[in-house]
């Protein structure tokens, strides 16, 4: 079992670096795998860019493992986020996790120059084309629909090779098939309950299966959102009030949250560890870092010996 937990990412009152530097050197020293950020372009929520802030952590750290999930990649140019993952693998000496998604129907496409109508196909082929662009081939030659790409030197390579693991969202049962088809691990949302998660899990193993690839080199993992409180109600309140901060008015947000005493934490990270969890990314809700770095201390403390 690997245990990851969030990077805080809200900046209401100005960028706390030494709180961040504080609250990474935390997370290496209490053992944790990795550090996620998540991405948020459009919103209310005042959420710094995720590649930007994981070149960030990767200067404030030196083993954690440092991942984004997930990048809605339709919603960038294939090029230029290839460089900028290339960027981030080589600042961190080759410890990033990257996490793609092509969106859905609630997306701005229109904002990005998207067609809401080809969004997939786009995506499809922009991973084509990043993994071109990554790949040891010096000059790249890429013919697609949106693409046209024609023997260009593109430099440098990732650390990681071929390139650095691709972790994969998604609930649909197509877009399961795809995760496994293009990519090297799966992570439910967090905005996804326990039980739906462990539907999901049941199909990505199904397809593991049927396209015959290993199921001991795709991880699957699940970011859980939650709040520890001595006080149950209170706790609850709390996770609310961060999961309100992150996805506004979204219908049924509440519900996917684990929350609670240490113990009732705990039983619930079980439950997602029963459906099928291989690593569980922590995804404390708090208002900035130091009310993140207390969720950090009681998780350390006081949850995760409960798990093993």
């Amino acid at each position: 079992m690997r245990y990851s937990i969030a990077i805080p990412q809200l900046d209401a009152d100005g960028f706390d670096a030494a709180g961040l530097r504080s609250y990474l050197t935390r997370v290496e020293q209490l053992g944790f795998d990795g550090g996620w950020v998540l991405e948020q372009i459009i919103g209310d929520a005042p959420l710094l860019a995720p590649l930007e802030l994981l070149a960030y952590a990767a200067a404030c750290t030196q083993r954690l493992r440092l991942g984004v999930a997930v990048l809605v990649t339709s919603l960038h140019d294939p090029l230029q986020l290839a460089s900028a993952v290339t960027a981030v693998d080589r600042l961190s000496h080759g410890r990033l996790d990257l996490g793609v998604a092509p969106g859905g129907g609630r997306r701005k496409f229109a904002a990005f120059g998207v067609d809401k109508d080809s969004y997939l196909s786009y995506f499809t082929e922009g991973l084509q084309l990043m993994k071109a662009a990554w790949s040891d081939q010096p000059r790249v030659s890429f013919h697609g629909r949106f693409r046209d790409v024609d023997d260009l030197p593109i430099a440098p390579k990732p650390v990681q090779r071929p390139h650095p693991p691709i972790w994969f969202g998604g609930l649909a049962p197509k877009a399961l098939a795809r995760a496994v088809r293009h990519g090297d691990a799966f992570l439910g949302a967090g905005s996804s309950s326990t039980a739906d998660f462990a539907e999901a899990v049941q199909i990505v193993r199904r397809e593991l299966a049927e396209q015959q690839k290993d199921p001991a080199g795709f991880t699957i993992g699940k970011r859980v959102y939650l709040m520890i409180d001595d006080d149950a109600d209170r706790a609850r309140e709390r996770v609310q009030a961060g999961l309100r901060r992150i996805y506004g008015k979204m219908a049924g947000i509440e519900s996917v949250a684990v929350s609670g005493t240490p113990d009732d934490v705990a039983r619930g990270l079980r439950e997602v560890m029963y459906a099928g969890a291989e690593m569980l990314l922590f995804n404390p809700v708090g208002r900035d870092v130091a009310e993140d770095r207390e969720q950090l201390e009681r998780l350390a403390a006081e949850v995760i010996p409960q798990l093993r």
